[in-house]
């Protein structure tokens, strides 16, 4: 399925607005402690409306968040494409909800990213709640099972344990 919470387009954020509703409805049932979801920001798409995607983004994960949290629920948003942690944190910042968390994808920052891992941990510190674990070979999505690719997961282990953040859920 492909959503967009905040392209310029009404129509489609109308869409996507359903779609998650339908999710709403159903965190009470299932009551997970978390919801991931991609923020879906791609600078080759977006990158030359960013600030209203943006603006738009904010206003569509706040309600998500908001949401959420009235249900015991919590948003994790995931990185995908960005190329820096700094869009993240912006993200879970500018939401305006203090319990929005961000998802690392450790599968996406290799394959994506191009700030090094200490980078990701450092900036995003706190706000990493959960971990998505896979593997690749840096050049696409491969969403290989642990040890099948280049990622050292030993060494990414070892640096979170470092942190004195809690754990993140995997």
């Amino acid at each position: 399925m492909d959503l967009s919470a905040a392209p310029p387009t009404p129509a489609i954020r109308a869409v996507t607005r359903r779609r998650f509703e339908e999710v709403l409805n159903l965190v009470p049932l299932f009551r997970p402690r978390t919801v991931v979801a991609h923020a879906g920001y791609d600078w080759q798409r977006y990158d030359y409306f960013r600030k209203t995607w943006l603006e738009n983004s904010v206003e569509f994960w706040g309600w998500v968040a908001e949401s959420l949290n009235r249900i015991g629920s919590r948003l994790m948003l995931e990185n995908v494409y960005e190329h820096h942690p700094g869009r993240c944190s912006k993200y879970s910042s500018a939401c305006g909800c203090s319990n929005v968390g961000l998802c690392l994808d450790c599968g996406h920052l290799t394959a994506f990213g191009r700030a090094p891992l200490e980078q990701w941990l450092d900036e995003l510190g706190a706000l990493i709640g959960q971990i998505h674990l896979h593997d690749n070979w840096g050049h696409k999505d491969d969403h290989l099972p642990m040890g099948q690719g280049r990622i050292d997961f030993v060494r990414l282990f070892a640096l979170l344990k470092s942190r004195a953040q809690p754990a993140p859920l995997s």
